[in-house]
């Protein structure tokens, strides 16, 4: 499984979402990943886990997230305070590894056969009228990629895009089945993604079969 953007104790992020609270939100978000993961399964989390610098609401957020099911990976993204974009960050990297496997800020994978870079953020796009943090960004070199941090409904980003942000997939992390899925429908790696580039509601998931560990 793949997922990004859990903004867990934002009264921002919960508010945009149509939640009175942040407390709603991260109880919606929580048991929709109980509704899709087991302990046996990988989950990637392409970062912002949370918004905060506070010690205490941080382990709190950890916590939380330690105590959902699946062998969790972490992709920093840009309000994680182990992203090396804060110079502090290397003070902060033991405080996820009490919860993730492993933490690191890009990841190379294989789906069905295929390359497929994860990375907080896109090749290009934001959700700001600019692209920020350039130089903490992947280059484009032919690769297929997975991020979050757009907050966009469309799931099909760019060419050889995918978001997996909670924004696109109804709070629920995304079976790699379904990536899968999105890049065979891509006959051309460098297609442009305006035919099938959509909301959160036009790409339904589908299982895996026959894998004692799913991703």
């Amino acid at each position: 499984f793949y997922t990004a953007d859990l903004h867990f104790d934002h009264a921002l992020v919960s508010g945009l979402r149509g939640f009175a609270s942040p407390a709603e939100h991260d109880d919606a978000v929580c048991a929709r990943w109980r509704a899709a993961v087991d302990d046996r399964d990988i989950v990637w989390v392409l970062g912002d886990l949370a918004v905060t610098h506070n010690p205490s609401r941080l382990a709190a957020v950890l916590d939380r997230i330690g105590e959902l099911p699946g062998v969790k990976h972490l992709i920093l993204g840009n309000h994680d305070t182990a992203h090396p974009r804060f110079r502090d960050a290397h003070r902060h990297q033991r405080t996820y590894l009490q919860v993730f496997e492993s933490v690191q800020s890009m990841a190379r994978r294989k789906v069905n056969g295929i390359e497929v870079m994860l990375s907080h953020y896109p090749y290009a796009g934001d959700h700001t009228e600019s692209d920020r943090d350039n130089q903490y960004r992947l280059r484009d070199e032919g690769r297929w990629l997975m991020h979050g941090h757009t907050h966009s409904p469309v799931r099909w980003t760019g060419p050889r895009q995918v978001h997996v942000g909670l924004d696109a997939w109804s709070l629920s992390p995304v079976p790699e089945s379904e990536i899968a899925r999105i890049i065979a429908q891509s006959s051309e790696p460098a297609r442009s993604p305006s035919s099938t580039a959509g909301s959160g509601t036009d790409n339904p998931a589908t299982e895996e079969p026959g894998c004692s560990a799913r991703s």
